[in-house]
């Protein structure tokens, strides 16, 4: 398993926080843009993507199967194999941006700009984190069963943000 680096954050306003992942993955980019873009890829871990129109502008509905969340918005940007992004509601603008490194590994840059509190900032980086390391593990082979999830995970990586924002 490829280990997920914690997070940057900063804050934009009051109450605006914009989110970063920096992934060095050992997976061709190929592979990476359907497990970012598709309903399958999303599914193994992610959300399931009950509706999603793959081309700027297009609808995207997506339903968090470890929580039941539901969030709905638009593909605001498309650039195919290179970068996709949603902005949903509850979860702010979404943004997924490949680069090829050699024939077999990817960089992906995250971005998450959203609003909300110091907690909810936690929350979302600890949820980030643990679906970025479902990610490496659907793309190994190994999707997630939701079926199994619980929140053990999520909670030691939400205590190790906050420990990092006590420091």
């Amino acid at each position: 398993m490829t280990l997920v680096s914690h997070a940057t954050s900063e804050q934009r306003g009051e109450n605006h926080w914009l989110l970063r992942f920096e992934l060095h993955l050992p997976h061709a980019y190929a592979a990476l843009w359907p497990a970012l873009t598709t309903p399958d890829g999303l599914r193994g871990w992610l959300a399931a993507a009950d509706v999603l129109e793959r081309r700027l502008g297009g609808a995207i509905t997506l339903r968090w199967l470890n929580t039941a969340a539901v969030v709905t918005g638009r593909v605001t940007a498309w650039d195919v194999e290179r970068v996709a992004e949603y902005t949903v509601t509850e979860h702010g603008r979404i943004r997924f941006h490949l680069e090829p490194v050699g024939t077999d590994s990817t960089v992906i840059r995250f971005v998450n700009e959203r609003g909300g509190t110091q907690d909810e900032r936690l929350d979302c980086l600890a949820g980030w984190h643990e679906h970025f390391e479902l990610l490496d593990s659907a793309l190994d082979g190994r999707p997630a069963d939701w079926s199994a999830w619980t929140d053990t995970r999520w909670s030691a990586l939400r205590e190790a943000y906050a420990s990092l924002a006590r420091a």
